[in-house]
Formats: structure tokens, C-alpha cells, sequence
């Protein structure tokens, strides 16, 4: 067989589909598992959304949509930004993709090549170093400090800029933390960017998920001196529950955008006219169905924070935002499990926790989070109790 492209070769597994897929697989074979890995609402998509669809199908809106995504939609997503900060984004600097992880691939694509390097803050969400990888780019790792409750430090940004530097990554409220950036935290990264002409791709797919006292801004109203190099990415999959819908959107400097269009227009074309038109109702419709879900999320964010900081060797940090919590368990590092599991670090730890006590967690290694396991709480309260005393009882056993 031919030799592989060296790029696309050194890219790893995700994670959390690996951790999703043998859950359902113990599921379908009769065993009771509680899954804390998926980042998926379990609410379903608000009917005005189905309904938008369906009606879609009717009308037989069932062919090829234009590549940057349909006007309408992008109407409305210019529309939003133009709120979020981007004054007078027209719909031509806007495009929609098969969900917001295609978007973010797309626009690393269009930036980067051998010899640049993209700024990430760690922990951070699993495919941002992989997407960099793919084009031969080079991520920096700036981190943050779980004492700190995960908030950047400006000035450790400023020291890992280089003239190399094409891209800064923020995701705030962010994955796998939770962490809302405060407000001055991110105008200090724009100054940053705006002094050094560094595009800043601004990941806001958890921004309907804040909870008090924390609240989101958009990157875009807090830093304007860097408008013309701010990417705003976002989606439909989280706050609206339409994972499977599969819509993202960005909006930002011309260039690269049509970069990112053409880029799409030969890798996938535009999405599905049927979920566009989903996604459009979603944006312009009720915003009730997101309130009531941010209020359960936060239930259970209280719910299952509380017992993890009951469990004695455990420190979580209380998560803004998202349905994350990332527990640090260092303090398990290095023993044994209930069974006689050696845990030297924590993807044999979360592998122990899996098999011995029936609970799926997501190992904080490829997170950028080595001594720490991500739960996520996007569950129902009982699945969360019935969890919760799982891992109580599994890590009172490590010996």
C-alpha cells in the first residue's frame, strides 16, 4: 500500500467517541452503566424546530444547498453576530457547516501550515490540538491553574506569542473546564491579538450555558480592537439540543471566510437544506426551551459538584458554564483499584472506573488535564445520584 500523509497519520482517536461507544456497547449487552462522557444534551430538539423541518421536507426543500450555507440562515446568523460585537457583519462574511467541528477545521485549514503555531489553553477541548496537527502547525500550550478555577493569565499568553503565531484559540464558557473568562481576561487577549495581528477564533457554542453568577460577553463586544481578526464560531447542538442536526456557523474577516467557503464547497458542500432550516428556526424562534435546559443543567451542575467534593481525595472546581465538571484525582494516582487495577495514571484509573464501578468518565489526559477525569452532567438527576454513589464508593476502595 502507498505511505500515508505524515500529518494525518499522527492524529489520535477521539476520546470521548471511543468512551461513548463502549458504554452503548455494555449497555446493549444488558450492563447497567451510568455514562458521564457524552458532551449531548439528553433533552430532545424543541418541537417549533421539528416542526420548521418537517415542513421543510413537505415543501420538498430536500436539494443542494448553496456551499457558504443558505441566505436565509446566514441572515440570521449575521444577524446574531452583529449583536455579539461584529458591527455591520454582512451575511457574506458568514458561513454554515456540518456542525461547529467542521467549521474550526476549516478555518485552521485555511490558516495554517508547517511552521506556524496556534496558541490553545490548557485543559482544552480534545480536537483543537488535532485539527492543528492536520496541517503540519505546531500548538503552543498556554495553561491555566485548576486553583485559579481555569482562568487565562494574560501575561503568560504574551509570553508564548511568537512571530510564528497565526492563532489563538478561546472557548470560553469552555470544554472540559466549564470556565467562564472574565471579562477583563478576554479583553487583555485582544489587545494581545491586536498587537501582534494574531487571529483569535473565539469557540462560543456553550454561551447559552452560563450560570449566575458568571455571564457570557462574546469576545467580539469585549475586545473591538480586534474585530477585524476575530473568527466568532458557534452552533445549534448544544443550547438547542439538535446535536444530530449537525449545524455550526462562523462569522469574521472577509478573507477568511471565503477561504473557508471555497474550502467547504469542495469538501462537503453546504449542509442539509432540511437541518438549515431547522437551524434557522431554532436562532429566530422561542428562547423558553433554552431557559428551562440551562435551569436542569444547573440543577444537576450544583447536584453533582457537591457530591464529588463529599468524596475524600477529590478536588473539583465549581464549573461556570457548559455541563462539565473536571475533578482533579491525582491523590488516586499511583494505588490500586477495588479489584487490584494498578492506576498509574488516569486513562487506566477512568478504564478501572468504567469496568469496576459501572460509570463512564472520560479520561482528562487528551484534555490537556493529566491528573483529572471529565464528567459530564448533561444527565438526568437520578443517573447523576445513581453515579455519584458508584464512584463513592469505588474511589473509598482504592488502596
Amino acid at each position: 500500500m502507498a505511505s500515508f500523509a505524515r500529518h494525518a497519520g499522527s492524529l489520535h482517536e477521539s476520546a470521548t467517541m471511543n468512551l461513548i461507544g463502549r458504554a452503548k456497547a455494555m449497555r446493549a449487552a444488558g450492563i447497567d452503566v451510568v455514562s458521564f462522557g457524552a458532551g449531548e444534551p439528553d433533552f430532545d430538539t424543541p418541537d417549533h424546530v421539528k416542526e420548521a423541518a418537517i415542513a421543510a421536507i413537505r415543501e420538498g426543500f430536500t436539494k443542494y444547498t448553496p456551499a457558504a450555507g443558505i441566505p436565509e440562515l446566514r441572515e440570521a446568523v449575521a444577524r446574531k453576530f452583529a449583536a455579539d460585537g461584529l458591527t455591520g457583519l454582512p451575511a457574506a462574511r458568514t458561513i454554515i457547516g456540518i456542525g461547529a467541528k467542521s467549521v474550526l477545521f476549516d478555518a485552521i485549514t485555511v490558516l495554517t501550515e508547517e511552521g506556524d503555531e496556534v496558541v490553545v489553553f490548557s485543559p482544552y477541548w480534545l480536537s483543537y490540538p488535532e485539527m492543528v496537527a492536520s496541517t503540519g502547525a505546531r500548538t503552543v500550550y498556554v495553561a491555566t491553574d485548576a486553583a485559579a478555577n481555569y482562568v487565562i493569565d494574560p501575561d503568560r499568553l504574551a509570553a508564548a506569542v511568537t512571530p510564528r503565531t497565526k492563532a489563538i484559540i478561546l472557548n470560553s464558557p469552555g470544554n472540559p473546564t466549564g470556565t467562564v473568562q472574565p471579562d477583563d481576561v478576554q479583553r487583555a487577549i485582544g489587545r494581545i491579538a491586536a498587537k501582534h495581528g494574531i487571529v483569535v477564533i473565539s469557540d462560543e457554542i456553550y454561551e447559552h450555558l452560563a450560570y449566575a453568577p458568571a455571564r457570557f460577553t462574546s469576545f467580539a463586544r469585549l475586545a473591538p480592537d480586534a474585530g477585524d481578526l476575530t473568527l466568532l464560531v458557534n452552533g445549534t447542538s448544544k443550547a438547542y439540543s439538535m446535536t444530530g442536526w449537525r449545524i455550526g456557523y462562523a462569522g469574521g474577516p472577509k478573507e477568511l471566510i471565503d477561504r473557508m467557503i471555497r474550502l467547504q464547497g469542495h469538501a462537503t458542500s453546504g449542509p442539509p437544506g432540511i437541518c438549515q432550516r431547522a437551524a434557522l428556526a431554532a436562532l429566530t424562534g422561542p428562547t423558553a426551551p433554552i431557559e428551562a435546559m440551562r435551569r436542569s443543567f444547573d440543577a444537576r451542575r450544583r447536584l453533582m459538584v457537591d457530591a464529588l467534593c463529599r468524596i475524600p481525595g477529590i478536588a473539583c472546581p465549581v464549573p461556570d458554564g457548559a455541563f462539565y465538571a473536571l475533578p482533579g484525582v491525582a491523590s488516586f494516582l499511583g494505588r490500586t483499584s477495588p479489584a487490584g487495577r494498578p492506576l498509574p495514571d488516569v486513562s487506566a484509573l477512568s478504564e478501572a472506573v468504567l469496568e469496576e464501578a459501572r460509570v463512564a468518565v472520560v479520561s482528562g489526559e487528551p484534555f490537556g488535564a493529566p491528573t483529572s477525569i471529565r464528567l459530564s452532567y448533561a444527565c438526568n438527576e437520578d443517573a447523576i445520584r445513581k453515579g455519584m454513589e458508584r464512584l463513592s464508593a469505588f474511589f473509598g476502595q482504592v488502596r
